[in-house]
């Protein structure tokens, strides 16, 4: 039950002793927290330890089917806003970003004159723009979600939670998939609207953000929170073993085992260039790549900044995005553009995983008949093998039986992270196409992760990885690393050697900026 109270020295938002459970598992287990105007509150822990489901409270919302107690207090004419970890699934692909905020502000000024309304939304809108730091706002306004980038489309949910007067906001791990030049530009953004006297509940992974962000941390783990305190006392003198063992399980570069895929390359990318839609008829390049090669075995690295055309070039391996010219072989034969137009034995040679995972699941059929259905699919297995071998590949990924026949709700972000792995795998693919599946996980699991994909290149001597990703403490674990800048594919390499001697600018100006962030999040 929700009360109010409103003295302007009490916390906006508090949570006291609340439990949720679901189907008699307790998710968050007697939490309590208290979101202070102005001071940034951060939830840390593993993935499944709650830190969402505790966040979501604040707006009260739930899982479906949970049971719920304890207190969530919001102060008097208190709203909570929220940005999700992937701003693109509340924001309404088919309308405008005029249309999605202007509603919001109409509602505002409805007891104006009527021939004031509409100068008067405008004003509004142009202000939470303004306030959520996006620039250029006349010429954002006229696109759709889709036209922007993913760290927009956050400060656009940002400015509809300013819109709406939320005096807190719930972030959602806002630096997921994002380079560290955009993390920084992330981190400035959030303290800005801590200084206005907003409070900001951070729910992240990444504790070089918490560090630069928190101050106050609850570290949280199976549903309980653990520890508590100030966050230069937490990060100094962590009294749990669980946080002194997350906040010492960093990622650690290390070479990979065993060399390079030899002979004659799986697949190869020859004079590709890729286009987007840029509204109406008019399209706009946004990938060249002259010339890429995969082996059987190898792994390889596709590194840069948040736009540079990463994802693109994965997905034009898959299929995914047929806008484009240049040749893509498998094996020295062509792949059809568009995966419509692929065979049965090419669809389950190239295999896509999505960073945004909650999207490439239906959320009401359980997890083990997706992931099921891709060897029924592709191989024309059985049902009642594929689900047998489903349940193998699940279970190997730390994955139980009881879990898994739920729906993607019941699976925290980490968990159906390895779902998608799972169903990948069990195309029974030549090329594995991971598009940061690490980013939204903290330091024990993405260990795991990235343990798991590797040793694949071992258990599976016909599988090759293309490993997408901003982190270079990741891409370190590849064989060959490629970096992309605006577009362009500006040096590739031996992973040590694009490590320890890279040739061009981007590349070291990237290296720099993470060495900067792993030593504090510095300017």
């Amino acid at each position: 039950m929700n009360h109010t109270y409103g003295t302007p020295v009490d916390p906006v938002a508090e949570i006291r002793e609340l439990r949720v459970d679901i189907g008699g598992r307790a998710i968050v287990d007697g939490v309590s927290l208290k979101a202070l105007p102005g001071k940034v509150t951060a939830l840390v822990g593993a993935s499944g330890s709650g830190k969402t489901t505790t966040g979501l409270a604040l707006l009260g919302e739930y899982p479906p089917g949970a049971r719920v107690s304890g207190d969530v207090r919001l102060a008097a004419q208190g709203l909570a806003g929220y940005i999700p970890q992937h701003p693109a699934s509340v924001l309404n692909p088919a309308r405008r970003i005029a249309a999605l905020l202007t509603d919001i502000a109409r509602s505002q000024v409805r007891r104006l004159p009527r021939g004031e309304r509409r100068a008067a939304a405008r004003e509004r809108v142009l202000h939470a723009l303004a306030e959520a730091q996006l620039p250029a706002a006349e010429t954002l306004l006229r696109r759709y979600p889709h036209q922007l980038s993913g760290g927009q489309q956050q400060r656009v949910v940002l400015a509809q939670a300013l819109l709406l007067g939320a005096r807190v906001i719930v972030a959602d791990e806002p630096t997921t998939g994002q380079d560290a030049l955009t993390k920084r530009r992330i981190v400035d953004h959030l303290a800005a609207v801590a200084a206005r006297g907003i409070a900001v509940v951070l729910l992240s992974h990444d504790l070089d953000v918490v560090r630069a962000l928190a101050d106050e941390v609850h570290v949280m783990r199976a549903g309980r929170v653990v520890e508590s305190g100030p966050a230069a006392r937490v990060w100094l003198a962590p009294r749990h073993e669980w946080t002194r063992e997350l906040l010492s399980d960093q990622p650690r570069r290390s070479e990979p085992d065993g060399p390079a895929g030899t002979g004659q390359p799986v697949l190869r990318v020859r004079d590709l260039t890729a286009r987007h839609r840029d509204g109406g008829r008019r399209t706009a390049e946004v990938l060249h790549t002259p010339e890429l090669d995969l082996y059987p075995g190898e792994c390889l690295a596709v590194v840069g900044r948040s736009g540079s055309g990463k994802t693109t070039l994965g997905r034009c391996l898959a299929g995914l995005h047929r806008d484009h010219d240049g040749r893509i072989l498998l094996d020295s034969a062509p792949l059809p553009r568009s995966l419509r137009n692929r065979s049965r034995s090419q669809l389950a040679a190239v295999q896509y995983v999505f960073q945004d995972v909650r999207a490439a699941f239906d959320g009401h059929r359980p997890v083990l008949h997706q992931v099921a259905r891709t060897a029924t699919r592709l191989h024309g297995t059985d049902e009642r093998a594929a689900v047998t071998e489903a349940l193998t590949t699940l279970d190997s990924l730390g994955l139980p039986e009881d879990l898994v026949r739920g729906r993607p709700g019941r699976l925290s972000g980490g968990e159906l992270q390895r779902a998608a792995l799972a169903r990948a795998l069990l195309a029974r693919p030549r090329v594995l196409i991971c598009d940061e599946i690490t980013s939204g996980l903290d330091a024990v699991t993405r260990r795991d992760i990235l343990g798991t994909v590797t040793s694949l290149l071992h258990d599976r001597g016909d599988l090759s990885l293309v490993l997408i990703t901003h982190d270079l403490d990741t891409a370190a674990l590849a064989h060959r690393i490629a970096v992309f800048d605006a577009g362009e594919l500006v040096e590739q390499g031996p992973a040590r050697s694009v490590m320890t001697e890279p040739s061009h600018p981007f590349t070291i100006s990237l290296l720099e900026t993470t060495a900067r962030l792993e030593a504090g999040v510095a300017e």
